[in-house]
């Protein structure tokens, strides 16, 4: 009886062996050491939204939601301008080109916001530190006419643009979304250029 108990005890043994071993290598639903923010989404999107990618830690809502009210102010700024007559063809141009390349990066964020769970309206600690324009700049900008419209539009874009710029750098050291930290690249390139083409347009008119 002991021989033939034996090889049963044995194969037994191995079952519960790799029942250990497969239960180690299981993956993990415990989730308590993720980085983040509470109730964000952390994981890839759902296939076919291509909107998000990676991980989103605060620093990436932070920079999305705040960047969303100041690319629309930039918007807005520039509806203004190219609502006037009189102004120098090449800062309509500019405008033009503002408006074209905010504007679906607004709608690009709004959609990683709504992936992340995260509020879609900035903190409300958005100011002049930020590049924001005050509403006494914004209605100095309506007011102003054609030609000295166009000159103060410049004066405030750049500092607009300088706000967004180191909005983007404090992203790129803080955030870790890939696509965010791709867009904040884009905004310091992209910016960065424009307000060095619209110091000399300044400069000429």
């Amino acid at each position: 009886m002991t021989i033939r108990t034996l090889p049963r005890a044995l194969a037994i043994g191995t079952i519960a062996l790799a029942g250990v071993a497969l239960t180690a290598c299981a993956p993990s639903t415990d989730h308590s050491g993720m980085s983040g923010m509470s109730g964000m989404s952390h994981g890839a999107t759902a296939p076919g939204t291509g909107t998000t990618q990676g991980s989103a830690n605060d620093a990436d809502a932070m920079f999305a939601t705040m960047m969303i009210d100041h690319h629309q102010q930039a918007i807005d700024m520039s509806d203004m301008l190219l609502a006037k007559t009189g102004v120098d063809a090449r800062v309509t141009d500019l405008a033009t080109r503002i408006k074209a390349a905010q504007a679906p990066e607004i709608a690009t964020m709004r959609g990683w916001l709504a992936d992340w769970g995260a509020p879609s309206a900035a903190p409300g600690s958005m100011g002049h530190g930020d590049g924001m324009m005050s509403e006494t700049d914004m209605a100095a900008l309506e007011a102003a006419p054609g030609g000295e419209a166009g000159k103060l539009f410049l004066q405030q874009m750049i500092v607009h643009h300088e706000g967004a710029v180191a909005m983007a750098r404090t992203e790129t050291a803080d955030g870790q979304n890939p696509l965010a930290l791709a867009l904040a690249a884009t905004v310091i390139t992209a910016q960065a250029a424009e307000i060095t083409e619209m110091k000399e347009l300044l400069a000429q008119l």
